[in-house]
């Protein structure tokens, strides 16, 4: 039951050292509950009656990251003097004071916090139910390791277990001082729920609906933050029509709540409207997926909303191109880096292409090949033809040739570079451009395979002066 890891085990010893210098100390938190759910925590938190000068001293190694909230990080001890354990990464466990919180004016970090000795006070301040749970991780070490023994070693103050059991998110106390406290537990609520398969309370989901516009006090970071983790945990589908039933879709993405109603041409897309294509291909990814593949999943058709139109039929015409303009307002909204920007306008970009790919030509093909992450554009057109006809043939078509076409094909030697043609007599200028370009289209079509070919092509098509 109880994990024999590096991170389980110097949580441990922390507990033991602050337990015999006449503290309290318990696992607390997210921990106890993924360990009650029989998952393996990322992370191990500890709770403490010591303070946090109590807790600096009483270890050798300390960061303290956040004293005037009570919380110490401590780095584990080295095992021995090998060089192999030198090396090796040493966890780091957070050491919290028990607390009880002041005002929070910025709605996310409290003004002043007040250390307590009671941990029954400490958990009152903490969100849900389910992660204001303490766990006796000695007693429970001691313990035959039973479901059993575990649950008897956890000290709740909260209700916590009973919502664990009954997999319900539930305010701790009043739901509106949660969520005033802290408006990015709205979001948290939400993927808690998304991620566990859990329901949320219904005064607690209230709370959230009143509190939804709120969101925008939360930094944008952290917004996009927890938004990612709700598309590449697992359970992006559920995540979103939550956040769609509890008013904040409208909020943090007004661009993708526009797609709800936005029909689509039933002979294409037999699945509804632009929201519920969305959402069965939010259902197909898997966790652990790149946040750029999750994203552009989310934002491909972005642009549809905008661009409906009947005509003799459903139109979304120029989608793709104000989808891509859509999606770099969202990704420079949300403060996403260069490299994720660039990756996901790139899906947004090219996911209708894979419909022309048995018409191009080889040298347009081994282009569309070389777009970085390939892989990725494959992954979503496969998502997007299931979540639609289930037509895969444009699909396997691109993927059979893509997995079989050897690297040289597709990023073959230039036969040519402006050198050459410098010292064939050429003046460098805005044709060399044009004159390389025909001759790699050449080359990958397969009309030249030398140098001396490349040239020939070049004089033929190019004259001097």
């Amino acid at each position: 039951m109880l994990p024999h890891t590096p991170k389980f085990e110097s949580a441990c010893r922390i507990l033991a050292t602050l337990r015999a210098s006449g503290y309290e100390a318990y696992l607390a938190g997210g921990c106890v509950r993924d360990l009650l759910l029989g998952r393996e925590p990322e992370d191990y938190d500890v709770a403490t009656s010591a303070t946090p000068d109590v807790v600096l001293n009483l270890f050798p190694r300390t960061v303290s990251v956040g004293a005037h909230f009570g919380v110490v990080l401590v780095l584990a001890a080295p095992e021995s003097s090998s060089k192999e354990s030198k090396g090796a990464e040493r966890p780091l466990t957070e050491v919290a004071t028990f607390r009880s919180d002041g005002v929070y004016s910025d709605g996310r970090h409290p003004d002043e916090v007040r250390y307590t000795t009671s941990a029954k006070e400490d958990v009152q301040r903490r969100d849900f139910t389910i992660n204001g749970l303490l766990l006796d991780a000695l007693r429970a070490a001691d313990s035959v390791a039973t479901p059993e023994a575990l649950r008897s070693a956890v000290i709740d103050h909260v209700g916590g277990m009973a919502d664990l059991d009954a997999g319900v998110i539930c305010a701790i106390g009043q739901p509106d001082r949660r969520f005033e406290e802290d408006q990015l537990r709205l979001l948290r609520a939400v993927r808690f729920a998304a991620r566990f398969g859990f329901s949320i309370e219904p005064a607690t989901h209230a709370a959230i609906r009143r509190h939804a516009s709120r969101i925008h006090t939360v930094s944008r970071e952290r917004v996009r933050d927890e938004l990612t983790k709700m598309l590449t945990e697992g359970h992006a589908r559920r995540a979103f029509e939550l956040l769609d039933e509890t008013g904040l879709l409208v909020q943090v993405l007004p661009e993708v709540a526009a797609m709800k109603g936005v029909e689509q041409p039933p002979q294409f897309h037999p699945e509804g409207d632009v929201w519920i294509h969305t959402l069965l291909l939010l259902e197909q990814l898997q966790p652990g997926c790149p946040l750029t593949l999750a994203w552009g999943a989310l934002l491909h058709d972005v642009g549809k909303p905008p661009t409906f139109r009947r005509a003799e039929r459903i139109r979304f015409d120029g989608h793709v191109e104000v989808g891509v303009a859509m999606g770099a307002e969202i990704c420079r909204r949300f403060r996403f880096s260069n490299d994720e920007t660039r990756q996901i306008l790139a899906l947004i970009q090219n996911h209708m292409r894979f419909a022309d790919a048995t018409r191009m030509k080889a040298s347009t093909l081994k282009r569309f090949f070389r777009l970085e992450d390939f892989d990725q554009h494959l992954a979503l057109h496969r998502m997007d033809c299931l979540a639609a006809s289930g037509n895969l043939d444009h699909w396997n078509f691109v993927r059979q040739r893509y997995e079989t076409m050897p690297e040289e094909a597709v990023r073959p030697r230039p036969l040519l570079s402006g050198r050459e043609l410098i010292a064939a007599g050429y003046t460098p200028g805005p044709r060399f451009k044009d004159m390389l370009g025909m001759v790699e289209d050449a080359q990958l079509e397969g009309v030249i395979a030398t140098p001396d070919e490349a040239m020939k092509l070049v004089r033929e098509r190019f004259h001097l002066g």
